[in-house]
């Protein structure tokens, strides 16, 4: 958390240098699904990336979801190669914590996880979720093609709608192609938190307010 200063992104030439390979290995099946966390993944199934907040409880949204195959907490939207939790949390890197969800087409639609994407977090709060606050806890949609980018910047437009009507501010949520914004994932331990960790810290939270598409339910 920062106090007494508004969080700023760092420019591409004042981030951190980072590393040309990962500081750490990440595991390698989802202890709640099973699957192998890591690519490539079974043909016919689709990859989104959601940043709403800590990671920890964000990516439990997800897992918890029906036609969810796996998912992985990593640093994404930044310009430091290969970052450590320690130096997302210094502001110095410029990425965002990000949930890597690998679903099942056939069985949830990227609308669903939108509309649990958009109900599970305040997008009205900038560099910041709840108590959370600086650029790591910004909200973002990395898509991975011309139809997610479509559906996501048609989501935003539609809740931007409910929201105002509700009396809240401006969507603030980046929505940016994935090409070109590598997905880093994180540490071991980051991954499945509260799997391992039942009554580990959830920072995140709703507004309560209703996103008109989709049929997914963000309880939970």
């Amino acid at each position: 958390m920062l106090f007494g200063r508004t969080p700023v992104l760092p420019t591409p030439e004042e981030a951190l240098r980072g590393r040309p390979e990962p500081a750490h290995s990440v595991p390698e099946r989802h202890t709640v699904l099973g699957h192998a966390l890591l690519g490539p993944y079974p043909q016919g199934l689709e990859v989104a990336d959601f940043a709403l907040g800590c990671f920890w409880g964000a990516e439990r949204k997800f897992w918890q979801t029906p036609g969810v195959w796996t998912t992985l907490v990593g640093y994404q939207g930044g310009s430091t190669p290969h970052p450590t939790y320690e130096e997302v949390c210094s502001g110095l890197t410029g990425h965002t914590e990000g949930v890597r969800v690998v679903f099942d087409p056939s069985l949830v639609s990227y609308a669903d996880l939108l509309k649990l994407f958009w109900e599970s977090h305040n997008p009205t709060q900038g560099f910041r979720q709840g108590n959370d606050v600086g650029t790591q806890y910004r909200s973002s949609l990395h898509t991975h093609s011309p139809e997610q980018a479509a559906a996501a910047e048609a989501s935003r437009e539609a809740y931007q709608k409910v929201l105002t009507g509700s009396g809240y501010g401006t969507i603030t949520t980046e929505i940016l192609p994935a090409e070109g914004k590598p997905f880093f994932p994180a540490e071991g331990y980051h991954q499945q938190y509260l799997d391992k960790n039942p009554g580990g810290y959830c920072g995140i939270g709703g507004t309560g307010v209703s996103c008109p598409i989709g049929v997914a339910s963000a309880d939970g």
